[in-house]
């Protein structure tokens, strides 16, 4: 048994990795191959009488580890200077205003058809108004540096603002204005955290010399933002300050602890650090995907009644991303097209307590949801890639 489940880890993992690698020339997204893989395994399971233990509450682990370690890749890819200074600001606009509208509009319209009230409307729009890094950043690999940089910038802010939103929004059965002042304090614990942490975390890095180095910073990043989340503290603005400090630590030179650190060597290391955090990222992300297509039952994929509202949703965030784009100022082509929903709106949907669930709002509709974006990223680009010829 032991031996059936390594070989099987081992081919899906092989199977998800000729996707990646394939992505970028089919424009297909790994992420709509990595579910039907998913679902044809439970299709052949059930086939051959194989029984499988229930894997569900595996599901929000994975997610989560993923999600933190997709934010901190993210972060470290990310550049800090005085001409990323218009970008940093149009991406922060178009991953923050858009997603409030968003999930506004989607929770109104939750409040009106299904006579919910408007914060469990929103608490359940959420989730739809995310865009997913995970498949954004890995589908942006052959646009124009200056378009993947938004791209990058923007998924990894809006996996952030969401998931603080949605907790702000979980944590607060009322929403008035002790909610904000606890929601500060919060904010300015976390940052305080954030420093701390980060300085001894750079610290660790640099004195470190036993040839395990980086497991246990990884490990040390999670258990921290674990402990904070533990806390109802948003834990996820440490990861990407930390990312994007040890990331250019170059650029803070003229700093006295970060001359200690020695980071003309410290530039070197990071550059490993990021290079296994990528190959766990991808592990991890393919499981993710992998074992939620392994959950879907294949009547929630044609569920009629959900596709009339994951095609308005869809439609809510095309009209949105052309009027941000233009607003902003950013290339309506190929950027309308790269706005996926993915790892985050898997893992936030099944965070909302079934008390605050709305019936509608289903694994039928968060699939459907998915499987459209991925589509029309993956049409838009093909006919992008067309014009650019």
């Amino acid at each position: 048994m032991s031996n059936a489940i390594i070989i099987s880890l081992c081919l899906l993992l092989l199977i998800s990795y000729m996707f990646d690698v394939s992505s970028p020339k089919t424009k297909i997204p790994s992420v709509i191959l990595l579910l039907i893989v998913g679902w044809a395994v439970r299709q052949a399971a059930d086939f051959f009488g194989i029984s499988i233990p229930n894997l569900s509450p595996i599901l929000p682990i994975i997610g989560t580890v993923g999600l933190i370690l997709i934010v901190f890749e993210g972060a470290l890819d990310l550049e800090l200077n005085r001409s990323k200074k218009k970008l940093i600001i149009s991406s922060i606009s178009m991953s923050l205003i858009p997603m409030l509208v968003l999930s506004i509009g989607i929770g109104l319209a939750f409040d009106a058809i299904f006579g919910v009230e408007f914060r469990q409307g929103l608490l359940n729009a959420v989730p739809f108004a995310v865009i997913s890094s995970a498949i954004a950043i890995s589908s942006a690999k052959n646009l124009l540096p200056k378009d993947r940089e938004f791209v990058i910038y923007e998924s990894t802010f809006s996996d952030i603002f969401a998931v603080v939103l949605f907790n702000f929004i979980i944590r607060n059965e009322v929403i008035d204005g002790n909610s904000f002042v606890v929601f500060g304090w919060q904010l300015i614990l976390i940052l305080v955290i954030t420093v701390i942490a980060t300085l001894g975390l750079s610290l660790l890095m640099s004195k470190i010399r036993h040839r395990v180095k980086f497991v246990p910073i990884i490990l040390l990043i999670i258990l921290i933002y674990a402990i904070a989340k533990e806390y109802h503290l948003p834990a996820l603005i440490f990861i990407f300050i930390l990312g994007l400090f040890i990331g250019n630590l170059d650029k803070f030179k003229r700093f006295r602890f970060v001359d200690k650190l020695q980071p003309e060597i410290m530039v070197k290391e990071v550059v490993k650090l990021n290079d296994i955090t990528t190959e766990i990222t991808f592990s991890i992300r393919s499981l993710f995907f992998i074992l939620f297509g392994y959950l879907i039952n294949t009547h929630e994929l044609l569920n009629a009644k959900t596709f009339i509202i994951a095609t308005g949703i869809l439609v809510g965030i095309i009209v949105l991303r052309i009027i941000g784009l233009k607003i902003a100022r950013q290339n309506l082509n190929p950027l309308l097209y790269v706005a996926p929903r993915g790892l985050i709106t898997i893992l936030l949907f099944i965070t909302i307590p079934d008390t605050e669930r709305i019936s509608m709002v289903n694994n039928s509709l968060v699939i459907q949801v998915i499987v459209l974006t991925a589509l029309f990223m993956m049409v838009g680009l093909m006919i992008s890639k067309r014009q650019t010829r």
